[in-house]
Protein backbone atom coordinates (compact mmCIF):
# COMPACT_ATOMS: atom_id res chain seq x y z
CA UNK A 1 0.00 0.00 0.00
CA UNK A 2 1.13 3.95 -0.28
CA UNK A 3 1.88 5.84 2.85
CA UNK A 4 4.27 9.09 3.97
CA UNK A 5 6.91 7.75 5.40
CA UNK A 6 9.50 9.86 7.43
CA UNK A 7 12.71 8.40 6.99
CA UNK A 8 14.62 10.90 9.64
CA UNK A 9 14.21 14.46 11.46
CA UNK A 10 13.76 17.26 9.38
CA UNK A 11 13.93 14.63 6.10
CA UNK A 12 11.11 15.12 3.69
CA UNK A 13 7.67 13.55 3.74
CA UNK A 14 7.71 10.95 1.20
CA UNK A 15 5.28 8.43 -0.55
CA UNK A 16 6.34 5.14 -0.58
CA UNK A 17 5.39 1.48 -0.75
CA UNK A 18 4.98 0.39 2.98
CA UNK A 19 3.76 -3.06 4.38
CA UNK A 20 -0.06 -4.15 4.96
CA UNK A 21 -1.28 -3.43 7.96
CA UNK A 22 -2.62 -6.42 10.58
CA UNK A 23 -5.32 -6.73 13.02
CA UNK A 24 -8.08 -4.00 12.90
CA UNK A 25 -7.61 -2.42 9.63
CA UNK A 26 -9.56 0.71 8.37
CA UNK A 27 -9.40 2.07 4.56
CA UNK A 28 -8.41 5.50 4.93
CA UNK A 29 -10.60 8.09 2.96
CA UNK A 30 -9.24 11.38 5.32
CA UNK A 31 -6.11 11.46 7.90
CA UNK A 32 -6.08 14.54 10.31
CA UNK A 33 -2.85 16.42 10.20
CA UNK A 34 -1.84 17.21 14.50
CA UNK A 35 0.88 19.62 15.18
CA UNK A 36 2.62 16.58 17.11
CA UNK A 37 3.14 15.46 13.62
CA UNK A 38 5.16 18.29 13.13
CA UNK A 39 6.84 17.94 16.20
CA UNK A 40 7.60 14.27 15.24
CA UNK A 41 9.15 15.65 12.09
CA UNK A 42 11.27 18.27 13.97
CA UNK A 43 12.64 15.60 16.29
CA UNK A 44 11.02 17.86 19.06
CA UNK A 45 8.30 15.34 20.56
CA UNK A 46 9.38 14.20 23.56
CA UNK A 47 8.02 10.69 22.88
CA UNK A 48 9.52 10.30 19.10
CA UNK A 49 8.86 7.16 17.68
CA UNK A 50 11.65 4.89 16.16
CA UNK A 51 12.10 6.05 12.23
CA UNK A 52 11.39 5.08 9.79
CA UNK A 53 7.53 5.77 10.88
CA UNK A 54 4.29 6.59 9.07
CA UNK A 55 2.88 9.69 10.96
CA UNK A 56 -0.91 10.21 11.97
CA UNK A 57 -3.36 9.57 14.67
CA UNK A 58 -6.94 10.11 13.30
CA UNK A 59 -8.51 8.79 10.11
CA UNK A 60 -11.73 8.13 9.22
CA UNK A 61 -12.37 5.85 6.73
CA UNK A 62 -14.81 2.44 6.66
CA UNK A 63 -14.52 -0.67 7.98
CA UNK A 64 -16.48 -3.83 7.02
CA UNK A 65 -18.91 -0.86 4.74
CA UNK A 66 -19.43 1.58 8.12
CA UNK A 67 -18.23 4.76 7.98
CA UNK A 68 -16.04 5.37 10.83
CA UNK A 69 -14.00 7.62 12.92
CA UNK A 70 -10.45 5.76 14.74
CA UNK A 71 -7.29 6.36 16.61
CA UNK A 72 -4.83 4.39 15.43
CA UNK A 73 -3.39 1.92 17.64
CA UNK A 74 0.42 3.04 16.42
CA UNK A 75 -0.12 6.26 14.32
CA UNK A 76 0.20 5.35 10.89
CA UNK A 77 -3.01 6.97 9.85
CA UNK A 78 -0.83 9.27 6.50
CA UNK A 79 -1.76 6.11 4.28
CA UNK A 80 -4.15 3.96 2.35
CA UNK A 81 -4.80 1.66 5.12
CA UNK A 82 -4.27 2.06 8.94
CA UNK A 83 -4.18 -0.95 11.87
CA UNK A 84 -6.67 0.95 14.48
CA UNK A 85 -7.42 0.15 17.83
CA UNK A 86 -11.21 -0.97 18.32
CA UNK A 87 -11.40 0.35 21.75
CA UNK A 88 -11.04 3.65 19.98
CA UNK A 89 -13.56 3.18 16.79
CA UNK A 90 -16.54 5.34 16.13
CA UNK A 91 -19.15 5.53 13.96
CA UNK A 92 -18.90 8.59 11.86
CA UNK A 93 -22.53 10.52 11.44
CA UNK A 94 -24.49 9.82 8.39
CA UNK A 95 -24.10 13.28 7.47
CA UNK A 96 -20.53 13.69 8.30
CA UNK A 97 -17.88 13.99 5.75
CA UNK A 98 -14.61 11.67 6.14
CA UNK A 99 -12.91 14.80 6.15
CA UNK A 100 -15.22 16.54 9.26
CA UNK A 101 -15.07 12.94 10.80
CA UNK A 102 -10.95 12.84 10.97
CA UNK A 103 -11.24 16.40 12.23
CA UNK A 104 -12.70 15.54 15.37
CA UNK A 105 -11.95 13.28 17.92
CA UNK A 106 -8.45 14.53 18.65
CA UNK A 107 -9.11 17.79 18.15
CA UNK A 108 -12.76 18.03 20.36
CA UNK A 109 -11.23 15.29 22.83
CA UNK A 110 -8.40 17.86 23.58
CA UNK A 111 -10.50 20.62 23.76
CA UNK A 112 -13.61 19.29 25.87
CA UNK A 113 -11.94 16.91 28.76
CA UNK A 114 -10.26 20.59 30.54
CA UNK A 115 -13.24 22.39 29.81
CA UNK A 116 -15.42 19.82 31.58
CA UNK A 117 -13.35 18.13 33.85
CA UNK A 118 -10.29 19.93 34.63
CA UNK A 119 -11.52 23.60 35.00
CA UNK A 120 -14.97 25.19 35.80
CA UNK A 121 -16.74 26.89 32.95
CA UNK A 122 -19.80 28.14 33.61
CA UNK A 123 -22.40 31.02 31.80
CA UNK A 124 -20.73 33.04 34.55
CA UNK A 125 -16.87 32.37 32.86
CA UNK A 126 -15.37 34.60 30.68
CA UNK A 127 -12.84 32.09 28.59
CA UNK A 128 -10.30 33.18 26.36
CA UNK A 129 -9.05 30.71 23.60
CA UNK A 130 -5.74 31.48 21.74
CA UNK A 131 -5.05 30.37 18.19
CA UNK A 132 -8.97 30.59 17.87
CA UNK A 133 -8.49 29.67 14.03
CA UNK A 134 -6.50 26.65 14.74
CA UNK A 135 -7.96 23.14 14.89
CA UNK A 136 -7.88 22.87 18.76
CA UNK A 137 -9.37 26.70 19.19
CA UNK A 138 -12.22 26.73 16.83
CA UNK A 139 -13.11 23.05 18.46
CA UNK A 140 -12.82 25.24 22.12
CA UNK A 141 -14.63 28.20 20.74
CA UNK A 142 -17.47 26.02 20.37
CA UNK A 143 -17.42 24.22 23.75
CA UNK A 144 -17.16 27.04 25.45
CA UNK A 145 -20.20 28.77 24.25
CA UNK A 146 -21.93 25.28 24.59
CA UNK A 147 -20.98 25.91 28.06
CA UNK A 148 -23.01 29.38 27.90
CA UNK A 149 -19.18 31.22 28.40
CA UNK A 150 -18.53 34.01 26.97
CA UNK A 151 -15.60 33.45 24.57
CA UNK A 152 -12.38 35.65 23.60
CA UNK A 153 -10.43 34.79 21.00
CA UNK A 154 -7.17 35.74 19.33
CA UNK A 155 -5.65 35.47 16.24
CA UNK A 156 -3.04 36.75 13.67
CA UNK A 157 -5.08 38.17 11.23
CA UNK A 158 -8.43 40.42 10.25
CA UNK A 159 -9.59 37.70 8.29
CA UNK A 160 -9.23 35.11 11.16
CA UNK A 161 -10.67 36.95 13.52
CA UNK A 162 -13.72 37.66 11.34
CA UNK A 163 -13.20 33.48 11.10
CA UNK A 164 -13.68 33.25 14.90
CA UNK A 165 -15.96 35.44 15.11
CA UNK A 166 -18.31 33.19 12.50
CA UNK A 167 -17.51 30.29 15.25
CA UNK A 168 -18.85 32.05 18.13
CA UNK A 169 -16.59 33.67 19.27
CA UNK A 170 -18.16 37.24 21.45
CA UNK A 171 -14.57 39.09 21.04
CA UNK A 172 -11.86 38.70 18.51
CA UNK A 173 -8.33 40.77 19.12
CA UNK A 174 -4.57 40.48 18.02
CA UNK A 175 -2.24 38.47 20.62
CA UNK A 176 -0.71 42.33 20.92
CA UNK A 177 -4.21 43.17 22.37
CA UNK A 178 -4.76 40.73 25.74
CA UNK A 179 -2.92 42.87 28.17
CA UNK A 180 -6.25 44.13 29.64
CA UNK A 181 -8.27 41.56 29.60
CA UNK A 182 -9.16 39.75 32.53
CA UNK A 183 -10.58 36.19 32.04
CA UNK A 184 -11.35 33.09 34.01
CA UNK A 185 -10.16 30.58 31.93
CA UNK A 186 -7.57 30.40 29.23
CA UNK A 187 -7.26 27.69 26.71
CA UNK A 188 -3.69 27.94 25.20
CA UNK A 189 -2.11 25.50 22.58
CA UNK A 190 0.24 28.20 21.79
CA UNK A 191 2.95 28.34 24.70
CA UNK A 192 6.11 30.39 25.08
CA UNK A 193 5.71 34.52 25.15
CA UNK A 194 1.99 33.95 24.87
CA UNK A 195 1.47 31.50 27.73
CA UNK A 196 4.14 33.81 29.99
CA UNK A 197 1.48 36.95 28.91
CA UNK A 198 -1.68 34.87 29.59
CA UNK A 199 -0.80 34.49 33.03
CA UNK A 200 -2.09 37.88 35.01
CA UNK A 201 -4.78 37.94 32.83
CA UNK A 202 -6.49 35.20 34.98
CA UNK A 203 -9.29 36.44 37.60
CA UNK A 204 -8.64 34.91 41.01
CA UNK A 205 -9.60 31.21 40.89
CA UNK A 206 -8.89 31.18 37.12
CA UNK A 207 -6.75 28.25 35.00
CA UNK A 208 -4.57 28.32 32.37
CA UNK A 209 -5.08 24.95 30.17
CA UNK A 210 -1.18 24.30 28.98
CA UNK A 211 -2.48 22.59 25.59
CA UNK A 212 0.66 22.56 23.43
CA UNK A 213 3.50 24.77 22.44
CA UNK A 214 3.65 25.79 18.80
CA UNK A 215 5.01 28.91 19.35
CA UNK A 216 7.66 27.56 21.98
CA UNK A 217 8.51 26.02 25.05
CA UNK A 218 7.04 27.69 27.95
CA UNK A 219 8.99 29.00 30.78
CA UNK A 220 7.85 27.43 34.12
CA UNK A 221 5.67 30.30 36.55
CA UNK A 222 6.37 30.65 40.09
CA UNK A 223 4.37 28.63 42.70
CA UNK A 224 4.73 31.55 44.93
CA UNK A 225 2.98 33.55 42.03
CA UNK A 226 0.80 31.02 41.63
CA UNK A 227 -0.29 30.99 45.34
CA UNK A 228 -0.41 34.71 45.45
CA UNK A 229 -2.55 34.67 42.81
CA UNK A 230 -4.97 31.86 43.64
CA UNK A 231 -4.34 30.65 39.74
CA UNK A 232 -4.03 27.28 38.40
CA UNK A 233 -1.83 26.19 35.73
CA UNK A 234 -3.97 22.79 34.43
CA UNK A 235 -1.65 20.25 32.09
CA UNK A 236 -3.12 18.95 29.06
CA UNK A 237 -2.01 16.03 27.35
CA UNK A 238 -4.57 13.85 25.82
CA UNK A 239 -2.22 10.58 24.68
CA UNK A 240 -1.14 9.77 28.05
CA UNK A 241 -5.19 10.24 29.60
CA UNK A 242 -5.97 7.79 26.86
CA UNK A 243 -3.61 5.38 28.11
CA UNK A 244 -4.47 5.84 32.23
CA UNK A 245 -7.59 6.57 31.91
CA UNK A 246 -9.42 5.29 28.87
CA UNK A 247 -13.06 4.98 30.35
CA UNK A 248 -13.01 8.97 31.01
CA UNK A 249 -11.68 9.43 27.41
CA UNK A 250 -14.32 7.23 26.14
CA UNK A 251 -17.16 8.29 28.14
CA UNK A 252 -15.95 12.17 26.59
CA UNK A 253 -16.47 10.94 23.12
CA UNK A 254 -19.63 9.57 23.56
CA UNK A 255 -20.91 13.10 24.94
CA UNK A 256 -19.28 14.60 22.17
CA UNK A 257 -20.57 12.75 19.68
CA UNK A 258 -24.04 13.43 21.11
CA UNK A 259 -23.25 17.41 20.67
CA UNK A 260 -21.98 16.86 17.31
CA UNK A 261 -25.84 15.11 16.63
CA UNK A 262 -27.22 17.79 18.05
CA UNK A 263 -25.48 20.43 16.27
CA UNK A 264 -24.00 22.20 19.02
CA UNK A 265 -20.65 21.72 17.70
CA UNK A 266 -19.51 21.28 13.88
CA UNK A 267 -15.41 20.62 12.76
CA UNK A 268 -14.29 22.91 10.55
CA UNK A 269 -12.28 21.85 8.24
CA UNK A 270 -9.89 24.20 6.40
CA UNK A 271 -7.79 22.48 3.61
CA UNK A 272 -7.45 18.91 2.05
CA UNK A 273 -4.09 17.65 0.28
CA UNK A 274 -3.31 14.66 -1.60
CA UNK A 275 -1.21 12.15 0.51
CA UNK A 276 1.89 13.29 -2.21
CA UNK A 277 1.39 17.02 -0.71
CA UNK A 278 1.98 15.77 2.83
CA UNK A 279 4.66 18.31 3.34
CA UNK A 280 2.64 21.14 1.50
CA UNK A 281 -0.30 20.53 4.31
CA UNK A 282 2.84 20.51 7.15
CA UNK A 283 3.96 24.11 5.76
CA UNK A 284 0.44 25.36 5.41
CA UNK A 285 0.37 24.22 9.42
CA UNK A 286 3.73 26.01 10.04
CA UNK A 287 3.00 29.13 8.24
CA UNK A 288 0.04 29.82 10.73
CA UNK A 289 -1.85 30.71 7.30
CA UNK A 290 -4.58 27.68 7.86
CA UNK A 291 -7.86 27.31 9.36
CA UNK A 292 -9.99 24.74 11.24
CA UNK A 293 -8.56 21.54 10.52
CA UNK A 294 -5.86 20.31 8.14
CA UNK A 295 -6.54 17.00 6.56
CA UNK A 296 -4.88 14.21 3.83
CA UNK A 297 -6.97 12.15 1.59
CA UNK A 298 -5.45 9.09 0.01
CA UNK A 299 -7.78 9.14 -3.12
CA UNK A 300 -7.31 12.82 -3.91
CA UNK A 301 -5.28 13.46 -6.59
CA UNK A 302 -2.80 16.28 -6.81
Amino acid sequence: MKAVVLREVGGPLAVEEWPEPSGTVVDVRAAGVNFADILIRRGLYPQMPELPTVLGNEVAGELDGQRVMALPRRAGGYAERVEVDPEWLFLLPDNASFAAGAAFLTTYLTAYIPLTRQVRVSPSSTVLVHAGSGGVGSAAIQVARHLGAKVIATASTDEKRAFVRGLGADEAVGYDETDDLRVDVVVDPVGGEVFTRSLPLLNPLGAILAIGFAGGLWVDPSVQWLVGRNAAVVGVYLGRLMKLQPQLVHECAIELLALWAQGAIDPVVGATFALDDAGAAHALIEAREHVGKVILEPGLQR
